[in-house]
């Protein structure tokens, strides 16, 4: 990989690490985990940047390899993730801690989040997101009808979850 693609790749995923973050949150129950996960989807993410075309916006296709990530991962250890070391040139990545007790609303959210199935999951997180119907269809694979169909079973699961 070249210097330039490098620096392309680095750029990019800092001004999109966020995404990592609330894919951690979403898959992960305490710090330890997260920055596990968050090391590993970044690994997968540097492996497979050669082979983005750029047919979709890099969010979209990094909230793509970062549900896989999780998802696999989630499902190999239901606790535990083994994790790559991380390449030397990731070391210029900085990572910034993500504060997450500024809202306890949010935590309640996220608790709810947590008791979903994997799709459900990237489906809450994605619409939290206010990407389109087309974007999460995208993102996971799945047609706008279907991702409309899935949304609004998980919204009404939400609901339920958040207001017994």
């Amino acid at each position: 990989m070249t210097k330039d693609l490098e620096h392309k790749f680095v750029s990019e995923l800092e001004e999109n690490q966020n995404i990592i973050h609330k894919v951690c949150r979403t898959y992960t129950n305490n710090e330890a985990s997260h920055k596990d996960l968050f090391q590993e989807i970044t690994i997968q993410l540097w492996k497979a940047y050669p082979k983005f075309r750029g047919d979709s916006k890099f969010s979209t296709w990094m909230y793509r390899v970062s549900f896989n990530t999780a998802i696999s991962l989630y499902r190999k250890s239901k606790r535990n993730i083994d994790t790559s070391p991380i390449y030397d040139n990731l070391k210029e990545l900085e990572y910034q801690k993500y504060d997450d007790e500024h809202d306890k609303q949010l935590d309640l959210l996220y608790k709810a989040i947590h008791s979903l199935n994997d799709i459900e999951k990237a489906l809450a997180l994605l619409y939290l997101e206010d990407k389109s119907y087309r974007e999460i269809s995208n993102t996971l694979g799945i047609s706008e009808v279907n991702a409309r169909v899935k949304m609004n079973r998980t919204k009404t699961k939400l609901k339920n979850i958040l207001n017994p």
